[in-house]
């Protein structure tokens, strides 16, 4: 079987998802649930049956700050600029690096407050974005800080991710859900 060509999920409802494998060892991947599309690129490499996946960098960041300050209140301010209510309502912040309860759910306006406390870093997420958690670095003299969202937060990375070769197709896991028997047939 040729290994270049379209592969797609299959079995999986209200979902698609595949990989493009290009003749000079590209790929492209996609994911499209909902709203929600994600997608990453690389370069694959085949081994007897097995196909191993790798970007050709690592995306940036998902998150950027944009500016910080010591404002005259008694609270940490956290803000995210620029963008939609639903956007905001599925960012999660946290000071403390994104330790398991530490966690605050930004409101529609795209801010959450924290009691003051010592701080290094600030961890935000996007919710439908689990795999890139961000940690930014801050100045803890200050306690209002502004971030945007940065497009590459919806990119897949690939670092060895592999699939076997089947006669139809494609078997493995999938770069963003859980389980290890997806089915990608060929188109």
């Amino acid at each position: 079987m040729e290994l270049a060509g379209e592969y797609y999920l299959q079995g999986v409802r209200e979902m698609a998802s595949g990989f493009l494998l290009k003749a000079d060892n590209t790929f492209q991947f996609f994911f499209s649930y909902g709203a929600l599309d994600r997608h990453g690129s690389g370069r694959w490499e085949a081994k007897n049956d097995v196909l191993f996946f790798k970007s050709n960098a690592v995306p940036a960041d998902g998150f950027a700050l944009v500016g910080s300050s010591k404002e005259d209140h008694p609270f940490i301010h956290v803000r995210l600029e620029g963008n939609d209510p639903m956007t905001n309502a599925y960012t999660h912040v946290s000071l403390q690096e994104g330790a398991e309860g530490s966690w605050q759910n930004m409101n529609q306006r795209g801010e959450v407050q924290f009691p003051p406390q010592e701080l290094s870093s600030i961890a935000l997420l996007f919710e439908f974005c689990p795999d890139r958690k961000t940690i930014i670095p801050v100045n803890a003299a200050h306690n209002s800080f502004s971030f945007r969202i940065n497009p590459s937060v919806a990119e897949v990375y690939f670092n060895n991710f592999s699939l076997i070769r089947t006669p139809d197709g494609l078997i493995g896991r999938h770069p963003l859900m859980e389980g290890s028997s997806f089915i990608y047939a060929k188109n």
